[in-house]
């Protein structure tokens, strides 16, 4: 017996092997672009609830080429209209036939409406299509945004300026809510650059007869050049981008009355941050929650609609950290004087219920976890639906919380990362969710009760790849605040060799790379390095997100050290392992990323032997005020922390091997930070290298990022390869 065994295991290993050599090897475009086409994973078009109903819409047919509603719990179905009707009543509209089912956007149970050109199509649904309407916008509208629930307006922006337009059945003229002349004032478009969770500058009142819009003022704000180098000579398009500790932009909110076209300014401080923007049921009163600059004290105030005065400041929030408002008001359904606010006052984002008064009435949530999102409500059950990461920090779930009581119960089943639809009622979920073993799972499912049916069980569009081991890896803080990372290994791994390791890395705010869901590694680009020999090593570091407010405010004032430290306690794991050659360790980032990367180069410089830094950070004084600002405070008042964390001055360091790689239309990291890294490595006589991506901004997307993927891989191969000549 003992004999046979011992033969039979090389025999098994031998077949293992043999396995994964006939398994498929990922290219780069596989690694880059694969996820979003030869290897997407199967998916439910146009999945959505219809409001006020309790009917789903999906594409269906044998080519996607109708929109079907399924009725539930009975899921009877219903031909809403094919694309060869929708295409003969835009014929019969003048309007040019489509190749393919645009995207729906629902207003309320029977309208819907798409684009297409500068036209606004909509669809009057009532069992079947009965007609639908081309409403003629202005050329270069941007930020449409229609009347929820009832769709009898429209609002949207051209140029600077804010316009609305009715929806009729006769093709109605554009108003002009705004007509500044002055470019550097901006109506209804998003301010304070797109933080604390604005997304949006024009917020219609719940009936469609005021229109709240955010006007920024930004003439108070230096230029910035961004050059377009495909022209010749060369031009200059100056950008407004407000630096840490220097002169902000103003922003007020103005009411547009639909009726009078008439507009009031609410009496709000300009040069404070304004957010949360809530109507109340009524649309008499308005909701604005404004920050100090210093982005540690709060107001929530409630203003008058008709007038702009201030009615009262129901509550305020100080934090000797910061204060981050980030979501509206959710009024709770069927009583007009009380909602639901989001806060981190007890150190994780949770739920509170408060009236109009001001007065807390019960904290909803509560635990080590936050809250990801609020989905909806159940009327019926007087439950909020939300999404949370109550199990575990890389996982989120659904789950009703009792208004009366805030008990808590969980909605979903499966492990993994769930993303939810809710129905207009809150009584029936649609539950799309992966894990590191399911690409992808929807289902349908009451708020009470087991499942009523799988719409879709997804394949593994990677199973014939030879894809890496993923082992879960808990390491601890200096604090002994646990980290959770990814050890990436070949397929076909032999522990008794040496590997070179890549270390990928964010670790910034509001980023969460290691989570469970598909696929196992998290990025493709991980399974293509694991395959030319490779392991690779991502952890999330104090500052990164979901993980509750001390930890992801643990940089504040010091961004880069914390993060090192922690980074620098996986690197002690990876070479704690016999089958890691330290002397040959890589790291990698971008944005936030590249700032780490570089900061470990120039700081840590015995560590790693090569790094690519993307579009990084490398002096905090040049980013923009409102995220700057709320980490590190201004320049003014912590010149030790922004000095410290400087890397501009730091080349002289530098003892492996540094690409750094920049968009040249970046205008979010302004190109000058990776020019200014340059000249001071030709004044201290540092070699390091450089390469741009000419008209890219931030993010090198589309094909052009496989020729990325490929530059950054390539330089890895040249420094960490033992083969290789170059190995320093």
């Amino acid at each position: 017996m003992y004999k046979k065994l011992l033969f039979t295991l090389p025999v098994l290993v031998a077949l293992s092997q043999a396995g994964y050599s006939q398994k498929k090897s990922f290219t780069m475009q596989d690694a880059v672009l694969g996820l979003t086409s030869n290897l997407a994973v199967e998916n439910i078009k146009q999945l959505h609830w219809i409001p006020g109903t309790t009917q789903f819409t999906q594409q269906a047919g044998t080519n996607s080429d109708a929109l079907v509603s399924f009725a539930v719990p009975g899921l009877k179905a219903d031909t809403l209209f094919k694309l060869s009707e929708l295409n003969s009543m835009l014929s019969n509209a003048g309007l040019p036939a489509l190749k393919k089912m645009p995207a729906i956007n629902w207003l309320n149970s029977s309208m819907a409406y798409f684009t297409q050109g500068n036209n606004l199509v909509s669809i009057n649904i009532d069992g079947n299509p009965s007609a639908i309407q081309a409403l003629g916008l202005q050329e270069g509208f941007e930020n449409l945004y229609a009347v929820p629930g009832t769709g009898n307006q429209v609002a949207y922006t051209v140029g600077n300026n804010l316009y609305v337009q009715p929806v009729t059945r006769n093709n109605s003229k554009a108003v002009a809510v705004t007509n500044e002349a002055n470019k550097d004032i901006l109506n209804g478009q998003a301010v304070h650059r797109n933080e604390f969770g604005i997304d949006r500058g024009i917020f219609w009142s719940p009936k469609g007869n005021l229109l709240a819009f955010y006007r920024m003022d930004q003439s108070m704000v230096a230029d910035y050049p961004i050059v377009n180098w495909n022209e010749t000579p060369a031009t200059v398009k100056n950008i407004k981008y407000p630096m840490a500790g220097k002169t902000s932009h103003q922003v007020q909110l103005g009411v547009y009355n639909v009726s009078t076209g008439q507009t009031v300014f609410l009496q709000t401080d300009k040069d404070q941050y304004h957010t949360c923007i809530t109507w109340s049921p009524d649309e008499k009163q308005i909701y604005v929650a404004l920050l100090n600059r210093d982005q540690n004290h709060m107001w929530l105030n409630q203003y008058d609609a008709a007038t702009g005065k201030l009615i009262q400041t129901l509550f305020e929030e100080q934090d000797t950290k910061y204060v981050e408002p980030q979501h509206a008001l959710s009024f709770v359904p069927g009583k007009n004087d009380e909602f639901i606010w989001w806060s981190q006052k007890d150190g994780y984002m949770h739920l509170y219920l408060y009236n109009t008064k001001g007065k807390q009435l019960r904290q909803l949530t509560k635990g080590a976890w936050v809250v990801n999102e609020l989905l909806g409500f159940n009327t019926k059950s007087n439950e909020v639906i939300i999404s949370a990461s109550k199990e575990s920090a890389m996982e989120k779930h659904a789950y009703a919380v009792n208004l009366g009581s805030s008990a808590i119960r969980r909605l979903d089943e499966a492990a993994g990362t769930h993303t939810v639809e809710v129905s207009s009622n809150g009584q029936y979920l649609l539950d799309s969710y992966t894990s590191e073993a399911n690409p992808r799972t929807i289902e349908l499912r009451p708020a009470k009760g087991a499942k009523l049916q799988t719409l879709l069980a997804a394949k593994n569009t990677l199973s014939e790849y030879a894809t890496a081991n993923v082992e879960q890896v808990t390491l601890k803080a200096d604090d002994g605040t646990p980290l959770y990372g990814k050890l990436i290994t070949p397929a076909n791994m032999d522990k008794s060799k040496k590997y070179p390791v890549i270390v990928y890395l964010y670790n910034g705010p509001h980023v969460q790379l290691v989570k469970n869901s598909f696929p196992a590694s998290g990025n493709l680009w991980y399974d293509y390095l694991t395959q030319r020999g490779y392991v690779v090593f991502t952890m999330d570091g104090r500052g990164s997100s979901n993980r509750g407010m001390a930890f992801e405010s643990a940089p504040f004032r010091q961004l880069g050290t914390p993060e090192m430290s922690d980074q620098l306690k996986g690197v002690d794991y990876l070479k704690a392992l016999p089958y890691v050659d330290a002397s040959r360790m890589g790291v990698h980032g971008w944005s936030y990323g590249g700032f780490m990367t570089t900061s470990l180069m120039l700081k840590h410089p015995d560590v790693f032997k090569a790094a690519v830094a993307g579009g990084p950070v490398l002096d905090w004084s040049m980013y923009e005020i409102m995220y700057t600002e709320r980490y590190m405070d201004q320049p003014q008042t912590n010149a030790e922390g922004y000095a410290t964390n400087v890397l501009l001055d730091k080349t002289k360091n530098l003892k492996g091997k540094l690409m750094v790689i920049h968009g040249t239309d970046d205008d979010v990291v302004v190109w000058q930070h990776s020019v200014k890294l340059l000249k001071n490595a030709v004044d201290n006589n540092v070699q390091l290298d450089y390469f741009v991506y000419p008209g890219h901004p931030h993010n090198v997307r589309g094909k052009d990022r496989v020729h990325l993927m490929q530059k950054i891989t390539d330089y890895f191969d040249l420094y960490l390869k033992p083969e290789n000549s170059q190995l320093p």
